[in-house]
């Protein structure tokens, strides 16, 4: 019989084992067990999961590993996706080990200290590289108050990570249309949005080029940007010496095309183009559980 291992490791059954383990272990046994785990997990190659992490490591490595070598990436980036989900449960109720944890560089820290609505709205776009959730939901308990486009209707474990940003004072908006909508107007009012920008979406109608290869990716912060006539900013965070520090780029202004559908592409791989600098500094703490580039999931070596 085989294993829906993506349905398993994400049903909300699984969350929950996973985060009252994660809140009880200390981290000198927390950290071996997640490995054990993620290591485990790794060597089930024909699992939509590990294909899926498999191709996206292939193309952000350059398209030349294989064997053992691209083996050994995926293994790796499991694992430190494993660590980053026992750090979240471990330490998010404890604010205090948390700000021992985060390190913000200066423009992070200057966009942590924005008030609610500033002179002109922003928009903060982030990618699934290391503890972006942990991050996210401190920086929310210490007074940033952010409107999160998230994707609609989640379930199984989906929800109830949804239902625990909801209770870290986490403002969450489906990216329905009437979501982009209310995030058109906050926008408007100086407020600031959040979204991820690396989560692959169902047959976009313009795929950007990301890492050289057509991608299908969302650009829906490129067209609240250039509707609101507001910056972007790129925050992440990397996993460095044991603490999780978090970088910004500089501010993104949208350039202007006389032709809309041009300048919404070319704005979504401007901004992209950033992506790959801050992807290529820890490829192995990029993790997206969904292939995304679909086309080259039986081109990657075995």
């Amino acid at each position: 019989m085989t294993v829906d291992l993506p349905r398993v490791i994400n049903s909300s059954l699984s969350l929950r084992l996973v985060s009252a383990l994660a809140q009880k272990v200390p981290p000198k046994w927390g950290y071996p067990i997640s490995s054990y785990v993620a290591k485990k997990i790794s060597r089930q190659q024909n699992s939509s999961l590990v294909r899926a992490v498999r191709a996206n490591q292939w193309v952000v490595n350059g398209e030349t590993l294989e064997g053992e070598a691209l083996d050994q990436i995926v293994t790796a980036t499991l694992m430190h996706s494993a660590r980053c989900i026992y750090d979240l449960y471990h330490y998010i109720h404890n604010v205090d080990a948390i700000n021992q944890l985060v390190v913000l560089d200066p423009l992070s820290q200057q966009i942590a200290r924005r008030p609610e609505f500033d002179d002109r709205g922003l928009i903060v776009v982030g990618l699934h590289l290391s503890n972006f959730d942990l991050v996210l939901q401190w920086l929310c308990k210490r007074g940033v108050k952010p409107l999160i486009l998230t994707i609609p209707d989640p379930q199984g474990g989906r929800r109830m990570e949804y239902e625990m940003r909801k209770r870290a004072g986490v403002s969450l908006v489906p990216a329905s249309v009437g979501g982009l909508l209310q995030a058109l107007k906050h926008l408007q009012q100086g407020g600031l949005v959040l979204t991820g920008i690396d989560r692959p979406i169902s047959g976009p109608i313009t795929r950007t080029r990301f890492f050289g290869r057509p991608a299908v990716l969302p650009m829906h912060h490129i067209f609240l940007a250039t509707k609101a006539r507001v910056p972007l900013v790129m925050m992440v965070t990397n996993l460095r010496n044991g603490k999780h520090h978090v970088f910004a780029s500089d501010f993104i202004e949208i350039d202007s095309h006389p032709n809309p559908e041009i300048g919404l592409l070319r704005n979504a791989e401007k901004v992209l183009s950033i992506a790959e600098e801050f992807i290529r500094r820890a490829p192995q703490q990029w993790s997206v559980p969904l292939p995304v580039w679909p086309e080259i999931i039986d081109l990657v070596p075995k």
